[in-house]
């Protein structure tokens, strides 16, 4: 058999959707609904652009490329060690990882619990279990499709549809007026929040793990595998748009009632709490206990397979369970620390991220003008690092007042010219053929 039936690839679409359906997936859209108002509608446009539209993309990219190291391999040897050293840091242990136990433990305890004066203890008994299990499972990267897709994403998918229903039947309110982030320029507030989700980046990665388990299924030639891990990404991108549409329309319709929540987590909170009285507290569990989980599981899985193929003096089992281990000591600094740290690091690497995305699509590209990729990364990544420290209040002398000048810096777009003007300097920057030639 060298190709899926309808079945299969919908089996393969899911397992990839539970990977990239985790923590911020859960929190952000219903915090868009809610923040966004009556703006919602374009909001959500650039939401879905930059959440579900690019993590396709990016699935199909590093599918066609060959891979990941291929990709980023065309703006140099070096560049492509360090920036995906970065990436799977960021998307492993030191931000998305911990991520999943810390929201799905701010779910899963202390709404039943009277934690005071034990919420340390709590944590780290509950991170100690969430991030065992998840290494249990990761271990056997062949399998996700049967321990996510079959058996924990129905029932996430599920119970995210009776949230939906039961807000669609039942609203708490209008939808309210949209906060300041989103009178002006909701479709671009709505882009740089879907940065959040972490999907683009991650969508570099889980091809890897989608491509294990459709070769487990017996598909061996390689442009099959490519095909339906491509197909994989498709039907993974089309659940995402409607979980989150439907998501962003429960935060929408908590209305002027819950207006003051401070989080995506305190939308669904308040809003389930108001549909289904103490019955939503334990739907709103297992709702973020299973994202949460399935999401750790595979980000595990493609940060323990990287670094085995990079430092193998560690076997993939202990990479896992390093990951694993040190993932629950950042989990226990808890949720809004982490979600502090994430808004300048995911502004700083996103944008490249998309550029390699981009260029991937022009075949031959990097062939025809060796010079257009470093050039254009270079430009485009030293502008983001530069904006992501303006973010924070850190100035570089000379460079951040000129940046702040660029078109569409104020609304977190300022890369695009230098990637544009890195794009022409590489189209004319002369090879070493040429050179030679001369």
């Amino acid at each position: 058999m060298e190709k899926f039936g309808l079945k299969y690839r919908v089996l393969m679409g899911v397992t990839l959707f539970s990977m990239f359906f985790g923590a911020g997936n859960l929190i952000f859209p219903p915090f868009l609904g809610a923040q966004a108002g009556t703006r919602t509608a374009a909001a959500f446009l650039g939401f879905a652009a930059s959440a579900v539209c690019l993590p396709v993309l990016g699935v199909v990219a590093v599918t066609r490329c060959g891979g990941l190291e291929k990709l980023t391999g065309r703006v140099g040897r070096h560049f492509a060690f360090f920036y995906i050293l970065i990436l799977y840091l960021a998307i492993g242990p030191c931000l998305a990882i911990p991520r999943t136990a810390s929201t799905s433990f701010s779910m899963a305890l202390p709404p039943f619990f009277d934690l005071v004066g034990h919420l340390w203890i709590a944590r780290l008994i509950y991170s100690l279990v969430f991030f065992t299990a998840a290494g249990w499972v990761a271990l056997h990267p062949d399998r996700l499709t049967d321990y996510l897709g079959k058996r924990l994403t129905p029932i996430l998918l599920t119970l995210i549809l009776v949230i939906f229903c039961a807000a669609l039947i039942h609203p708490a309110g209008n939808a309210a007026a949209p906060a300041a982030a989103y009178e002006g320029q909701a479709t671009v507030q709505g882009f740089l929040d879907g940065y959040q989700t972490m999907d683009t980046l991650a969508a570099l990665n889980f091809g890897m793990i989608v491509a294990v388990n459709i070769r487990a299924k017996k598909i061996t030639r390689e442009k099959a595998v490519v095909r339906e891990t491509i197909y994989a990404g498709w039907i993974a991108g089309i659940f995402l748009l409607v979980i989150y549409s439907m998501l962003a329309f429960v935060g929408m319709v908590s209305g002027e009632r819950f207006a003051d929540a401070a989080n995506g987590t305190e939308t669904l909170t308040s809003m389930v709490s108001f549909l289904f009285g103490p019955v939503g507290a334990v739907i709103l569990a297992a709702v973020f206990v299973i994202a949460c989980f399935n999401t750790c599981v595979g980000l595990l899985s493609c940060c323990g397979k990287y670094f085995q193929s990079v430092f193998p003096k560690l076997s993939y089992k202990m990479w896992v369970f390093v990951f694993a281990a040190v993932s629950m000591v950042i989990s226990n600094v808890g949720l809004d620390a982490i979600l502090v740290f994430s808004v300048p690091v995911l502004n700083a690497i996103y944008p490249v991220a998309i550029v390699l995305i981009i260029l991937s699509f022009a075949r031959g590209l990097h062939e025809r003008y060796p010079a257009l990729y470093p050039w254009t990364v270079a430009l485009c990544g030293a502008a983001s690092v530069i904006a992501a420290l303006d973010g924070e209040r850190i100035v570089i002398p000379a460079l951040t007042g000129l940046i702040r000048y660029l078109p569409a810096y104020a609304a977190g777009f300022g890369w695009l010219v230098p990637a544009a003007v890195g794009a022409v300097i590489g189209r004319f920057w002369p090879s070493k053929k040429e050179g030679v030639r001369k």
